[in-house]
């Protein structure tokens, strides 16, 4: 119907299908996109150690911080997309720092904690908040939770996507799962920043970001 914008899940189907289309219509980084900006903001002062990201993509963020001397597992549930990730690590320098792990991070388990646990954009088939709530069960005392998400306002976001009213979440909302006996909040903030597009088209992007430590 004309007007009705139409919504989907998550699942492994629609990142398989996302991934294999290629990033026509969606912001030029989509493909070989750099590192996130909050990341290398909000993680350049944490010395190196173990980090897992949750939702890797084409493993942009995990590359840049294995670059800087972080043992780095990236999780994604698109075979397409790691594919994509393991290519260009084999040509950044340090592919040997960084393990692709294909997993769905709605049921998957990591076999460890981490010192810093990050995630960027991802969307599971599960509602935003407790997929946050569930990858904070994975920091290690005294290590680091980056989160950062899309506010999504009506209609499709930057990235071209139609989803569901539950894949958005404030950054107050995400850090009142954040228990204060447990967690220090470094970052709670929220900004719009613009984007280039396919045909130079301004793709805005309303972001979340929240920095946190987990006490010791």
């Amino acid at each position: 119907m004309e007007g009705v914008v139409a919504t989907h899940e998550f699942d492994k189907e629609y990142w398989e299908r996302h991934w294999q289309q290629g990033p026509a219509g969606r912001p030029a980084s989509m493909g070989g996109n750099p590192p996130n900006p909050y990341l290398m903001r909000e993680t350049g002062g944490l010395t190196p150690g173990t980090a897992l990201d949750a939702g890797c993509g084409s493993g942009a963020e995990a590359i840049w911080l294995a670059s800087c001397g972080w043992r780095v597992t990236a999780a994604d549930i698109s075979s397409e997309a790691l594919a994509r990730a393991a290519e260009r690590a084999a040509t950044s320098g340090a592919p040997e720092s960084v393990r692709w792990v294909e997993a769905d991070l709605g049921s998957w388990h990591p076999d460890a904690q981490f010192d810093l646990v990050m995630t960027h954009y991802a969307h599971p088939a599960m509602p935003q908040l407790e997929f946050y709530d569930r990858i904070a069960g994975w920091v290690a005392p005294g290590g680091t939770l980056l989160i950062v998400g899309h506010l999504h306002v009506s209609g499709p976001t930057g990235h071209g996507h139609h989803p569901p009213a539950e894949a958005s979440a404030t950054s107050e909302a995400v850090t009142a799962r954040l228990d204060g006996t447990k967690w220090e909040i470094a970052t709670a903030e929220e900004h719009l920043r613009t984007l280039t597009g396919r045909g130079s088209r301004a793709v805005p992007l309303h972001d979340v970001v929240v920095r946190a430590t987990r006490r010791p």
